[in-house]
């Protein structure tokens, strides 16, 4: 079958979005009016309520056999499933429904959790991150069934109700239901472009080792002016232990961490020196003030998906409200360090743990606790499955697609890739550089959003031909 007559049986479903696009966006506004949040201390009810309505949404797009997957102690997922075509490969859909709590309220230009549309997006927390990945999947599913009467394939969609936590039962819920999960391709919608507007297959994330330390010298704190000098601060033999773990370019000065980082290929690089951005750019992006510098030696998203990094997530030692003068008896800080191809969590953990308590001076008490020892992730994009994506991506955008890394992690995406068999994973979302996910006014580009449903629809038909006599 040629790519012309493939997208005429496109043209059909297309179409049906383009008429009904408000009511799909009507259903991820349904979604988002829910404060699915699933952090300890907010009401784990809403969680439920909104896998409730989820579950209703993929019914009423014509999922069959839809039902709430639970586990012991976590968040309530969703699942469904068309099975109806017989001898075709199955692709496993998947997004999430928890969201981030709100933050500052007082920081929203308009409700977090009554989505509103403003110059082209729409704002309202989950609205992007990730209750868009859910309607993008339900929306093209409803316009082919519509139109056609049936997929091209077969899909079932797993929704997942704690990927904001950390998405900890996830590994044993994949291994409970691996027979009923099983497919020939993973599309995890709950990535982002690289830029509005340009479509992006993430290929690599990086992972996350953080632990808290703790540096204590004294019973209490004293008087620093009665005290002070032949006592030692813990809170300095922190700082200084904290700037002991970087290098004047920024880089992790950890003992043999630089030493065991993949170079990446010919390729990768001229990927990367492809990108549509420059200093400047990715400056304006950050938010970098003026006269700071942007660490690394090399370009800066080769630095950020590529190169480990550390980071002091938090530090306390008494508070702003309470500063006095003394001598704090301990001072605490929580480190984490990004991983990247081939570097062991594990063995990352140990080798921080070691730097911390080895510069450590004055004979202070130090504790370490381990509280993350997550992998990167990474994949090749030569699979036919990718080819595929590329091709459904620029249908649906009008431009070419690009593979990205990405500097953060998404704990569901390793789990996914081992426990289902090493199947191709593709990572495809609707966020941008301006999204502000789990910050306040999260946002929807709107644009973005019609076209990801539409490469979505292009997308089945694509991992149809592709993935032909496979299952």
């Amino acid at each position: 079958m040629t790519l012309a007559t493939r997208a005429t049986k496109s043209a059909g479903p297309i179409a049906h979005f383009e008429q009904h696009r408000d009511a799909y966006l009507e259903d991820l506004k349904t979604l988002a009016r829910i404060p699915s949040v699933s952090f300890d201390g907010f009401d784990p009810k809403e969680v439920r309520r909104s896998a409730d309505a989820t579950a209703k949404l993929l019914s009423e797009r014509g999922f069959g056999n839809v039902q709430l997957l639970e586990l012991p102690g976590a968040h309530p997922y969703v699942y469904g499933e068309i099975l109806k075509t017989p001898g075709a490969p199955t692709v496993l859909l998947y997004a999430h429904h928890d969201v981030q709590p709100a933050g500052d309220a007082a920081a929203w230009q308009s409700p977090p959790f009554e989505p509103t549309e403003r110059g082209g997006r729409l704002y309202g927390r989950g609205t992007a991150d990730d209750k868009a990945g859910v309607v993008v999947h339900s929306s093209a599913v409803d316009a082919w069934l519509k139109t056609a009467g049936a997929l091209p394939l077969n899909v079932k969609i797993v929704v997942e109700g704690e990927e904001e936590i950390g998405s900890g039962h996830l590994s044993e819920f994949l291994r409970a239901h691996k027979k009923l999960l099983g497919a020939d391709a993973i599309v995890l919608t709950d990535t982002g472009n690289f830029e509005t507007g340009l479509p992006s297959v993430t290929t690599a994330l990086r992972g996350l080792v953080a632990v808290d330390v703790e540096v204590r010298a004294l019973k209490q704190s004293l008087h620093s002016g009665m005290w002070g000098g032949p006592v030692p601060d813990p809170t300095l033999a922190l700082c200084k232990m904290l700037g002991s773990l970087a290098n004047d370019d920024g880089s992790v000065a950890i003992e043999g961490i630089l030493a065991k980082v993949k170079p990446l290929t010919a390729a990768e690089q001229k990927d990367i020196a492809a990108l549509p951005s420059d200093d400047a750019k990715f400056r304006e992006q950050a938010g970098l003030l003026p006269s700071v510098e942007l660490l690394g030696g090399a370009h800066p998203w080769q630095v950020n998906w590529r190169q480990p990094s550390v980071a002091v997530n938090a530090i306390a030692a008494s508070t702003r409200k309470d500063a006095r003068n003394i001598i704090n008896e301990s001072a605490w800080a929580r480190v984490g360090i990004r991983i990247v191809p081939d570097l062991d969590a594990q063995w990352v953990l140990e080798k921080l743990t070691e730097h911390l308590k080895k510069k450590a001076p004055w004979g202070v008490e130090v504790t370490v606790h381990p509280e993350s020892a997550a992998g990167w992730w990474y994949t090749d994009s030569s699979h036919p499955a990718f080819q595929a994506a590329f091709r459904a991506l620029e249908k649906g955008y009008g431009v070419g697609a690009i593979t990205m890394g990405c500097g953060g992690s998404i704990p569901f995406v390793e789990p996914f890739a081992r426990e289902l068999g090493g199947v191709p994973a593709l990572l495809i979302g609707v966020e941008d550089p301006y999204t502000n996910a789990h910050s306040e006014n999260e946002s929807l580009a709107i644009a973005d959003w019609e076209k990801a449903i539409k490469s979505a629809i292009y997308l089945y038909e694509e991992l149809a031909q592709t993935l032909k006599g496979k299952s």
